[in-house]
């Protein structure tokens, strides 16, 4: 496994996260020795989702409003429907996922995560994959939607549920010791 000891890695959610889509990347990425901030638009705490009811309280370490893509290496997002879905309407929180896209620095997103992408307009032509129910909308979106455990296409790393984490973060953590890709 690379050793990210000097690496920053940005996640980025909104209230609604799937819990284990956030915990499992942070801690594997911390176990890595990457610097993890979990960054929102909210400050303070934000509740996740946990499978069929609200979960766990997690810390915001950064809010939106105070950082730069500038300031991080790479970037994940959780799924969980209400987290995208309130992200996507934010148009700072859209801007800062373009500007890692147009970077080219590595981006993991998961589950529902991908919803962002769409937001982005810079999906055309990439290979991802997602939660199935929303494979017409990335596929609209100009995506080539594939039904794969991880799909890694030039840094975008995305996985569909997560029974998918184990390879979602081990291609994340790969991609990120790779860095940027042009």
């Amino acid at each position: 496994m690379a050793n990210l000891s000097n690496k920053k890695v940005a996640i980025l959610t909104e209230e609604g996260f799937e819990q284990v889509e956030l915990t499992s990347p942070k801690e594997a990425l911390e176990a890595s020795g990457a610097t993890v901030h979990v960054i929102s638009p909210k400050s303070g705490k934000i509740k996740a989702w946990d499978h069929t009811d609200w979960g766990i309280e997690i810390d915001v370490d950064k809010q939106l409003s105070d950082v730069s893509p500038d300031d991080y290496d790479a970037l994940v997002l959780p799924g969980g429907v209400l987290n995208p879905d309130k992200l996507r309407q934010n148009k700072d929180a859209v801007a800062f996922v373009s500007a890692f896209l147009d970077e080219g620095k590595p981006v993991g997103a998961i589950c529902h995560g991908p919803q962002m992408l769409i937001e982005t307009g810079m999906i055309n032509s990439r290979t991802l994959t997602s939660y199935p129910s929303l494979q017409t909308d990335l596929k609209n979106a100009g995506a080539n939607w594939v039904n794969q455990e991880v799909v890694v296409d030039n840094g975008l790393v995305t996985s569909r549920t997560p029974a998918d984490l184990d390879a979602f973060n081990r291609k994340v953590i790969e991609e990120i010791g790779e860095g940027v890709h042009a």
